[in-house]
């Protein structure tokens, strides 16, 4: 009877157990099933772009098509360029961004191709028709419009939104940091200058001759560089005359302009612009087009430009 008690009692013990172990082990694939779940859900994310849009991602981006000049600079900043699928023809910098495909002429794009791309997002910007954009949509494609920049606030926006966009969030807080204390090391060799130069900066020649005034991001490049732009009562892009910039008499000219044969010449050669100071002097300079005018991730170059072309004698 002994035995027989004993062995029922095992058997009773090696029942338990396994009910036991049954329930343990499924308890941790409901545990693990769990966790996958919560994985995947932690996966998706949302990024609001400059419409105020909600943009869904149930991944990081793998492939994207960049449909401005500043924010392919961003993203390639941001370590992740590689994945840029379609670009414009603008999208000089860096070098690798000169074999991207290209897919826009920063002005319109070609909705075709790329929906072709089937890219994982299409980084757009705001200009011309609120329908530009729908035949991508349509299609089924992730939009995220970036506003075009015109203060280094906005950059340092752009930056945040597209590395939360590409899951780099940590790159972004350091690429701004890096850009700012760049603006910072110039801004330390020109704050002594007590009497800021006057200064033309010209983005357009003659017979349109354009200017950038208050407002643009151009204007907020001059401030930085402590230089006084003479047309700052002026408001954006505007047009002017010569006998205004004549009269405005400034001590440094600067250009922007990189589509004539000799910029620079030319406005030395100008009629009538010999009072200017600036001409008597020889006192124009001419400016890195895509770094001046880019409102991405060299404006603490953009600054350093400024700065050495009117105070040069501070970066000796």
């Amino acid at each position: 009877m002994k035995k027989v008690f004993n062995f029922q009692w095992l058997s009773v013990l090696v029942l338990i157990l396994v009910l036991a172990g049954c329930g343990t082990s499924e308890d941790t694939k409901n545990k693990e099933a769990s966790q996958d779940t919560q994985q995947t859900e932690q996966t998706t994310y949302k990024v609001t772009d400059d419409r105020g849009v909600e943009v869904e991602f149930k991944e990081v981006p793998k492939t994207i098509v960049s449909l401005q000049p500043s924010n392919t600079e961003i993203l390639f900043a941001l370590g992740v360029g590689e994945k840029i699928v379609g670009a414009t023809e603008y999208d000089t910098y860096p070098e690798a961004a000169q074999k991207i495909e290209r897919v826009s002429d920063s002005q319109n794009f070609d909705s075709e191709r790329i929906i072709a791309l089937k890219p994982d997002v299409v980084i757009a910007y705001t200009i011309g028709s609120k329908d530009a954009l729908k035949p991508l949509e349509d299609a089924g494609l992730k939009v995220f419009v970036i506003e075009s920049a015109t203060s280094f606030d906005d950059v340092y926006g752009d930056i945040e939104q597209l590395a939360a966009v590409m899951g780099v969030e940590d790159k972004g807080n350091e690429l701004n940091e890096q850009i700012k204390a760049k603006i910072t090391e110039v801004q330390t060799k020109v704050k002594e200058v007590k009497a800021p130069k006057n200064v033309y900066l010209e983005i357009s020649p003659k017979p349109d001759i354009y200017t950038a005034g208050a407002g643009t991001f151009q204007q907020e490049i001059l401030n930085a560089a402590n230089v006084k732009n003479v047309f700052a009562d002026l408001d954006n892009w505007a047009q002017v005359s010569e006998e205004e910039v004549i009269a405005k008499n400034p001590e440094v000219i600067l250009t922007t302009v990189n589509y004539t044969e000799d910029p620079i010449g030319e406005i030395l050669t100008r009629d009538g612009w010999n009072t200017v100071k600036a001409i008597q002097d020889k006192a124009v300079q001419s400016l890195d087009t895509d770094i001046s005018n880019r409102p991405g991730p060299r404006i603490g170059e953009a600054v350093e430009l400024v700065a050495k072309a009117v105070y040069p004698e501070l970066f000796k």
